[in-house]
């Protein structure tokens, strides 16, 4: 199998949005470019990746581009494994790209399900860079498409390594992209008024607010496949 690591830069997180950066790492090259979206990019994205619209404003756009064509044609073979934390997202954005890998690994995903008792209390790529004490060199520049990639494949070593302590290094690539196709528990609380309790003591002490949660989430965010899953465990509604 082909592993190829990747991340992309955004113009945001919402429907509309598109990918103004994209780095993916494959055979140990590691390639990065920027790309003029169809819109400028709001402030409130530059100030998270510090892309700004001086830096895109000479660039091509990302569709029809040598890079789109080496990326659709690498992507898109049945041999190869796109691996990305929280990849619904990236693969999303790709998608609005006509760009449809048929393998990927979510490392999100896959380190939940390797925390069955919830000893991390967050999973953001960064904070597992430096909870999991990764070696990665200072170049991986937080909240760069590039930094991120490099952070990423440490990543996917230590979980592909901790999987393969009980089986063949394709068993464990095989668990690990059924593991990605699947929706994961959420264990803790990162916003609202229970922010860091755990959801389980939650729905005991307030279900009324999970269940508020899980209408809100099913009409306003029903691909969050994540949360509803994890809402509808707690509150017995999985049917």
């Amino acid at each position: 199998m082909n592993i190829v690591f990747f991340d992309t830069e955004t113009t945001g997180a919402d429907e509309k949005d598109v990918l103004c950066q994209i780095a993916w790492m494959h055979n140990g090259v590691l390639k990065a470019e920027l790309f003029k979206p169809p819109f400028p990019i709001p402030a409130e994205s530059s100030a998270v990746h510090h892309i700004s619209n001086k830096m895109v404003a000479d660039k091509e756009a990302f569709r029809g581009s040598e890079q789109w064509k080496e990326i659709k044609a690498l992507f898109e073979d049945g041999n190869t494994v796109v691996v990305a934390h929280n990849a619904k997202f990236d693969l999303g954005m790709l998608a609005k790209e006509d760009i449809v890998p048929k393998n990927h690994i979510c490392t999100l995903r896959v380190v939940r399900a390797l925390d069955p008792e919830g000893i991390l209390p967050k999973y953001g790529l960064q904070y597992l860079r430096y909870k999991l004490d990764l070696e990665v060199g200072a170049e991986a520049a937080a909240h760069s498409a590039d930094g991120d990639v490099l952070v990423l494949e440490q990543l996917f070593k230590r979980t592909l390594a901790k999987l393969t302590e009980t089986m063949s290094e394709d068993e464990a690539l095989q668990e690990m992209m059924k593991l990605s196709t699947l929706p994961s528990l959420i264990r803790t609380f990162n916003f609202g008024k229970h922010a860091g309790k755990s959801v389980a003591d939650v729905a005991q002490t307030d279900a009324g607010y999970l269940d508020w949660l899980l209408k809100s989430k099913l009409e306003n965010s029903p691909d969050d496949e994540d949360w509803i899953f994890t809402l509808r465990t707690h509150l017995g509604k999985l049917i």
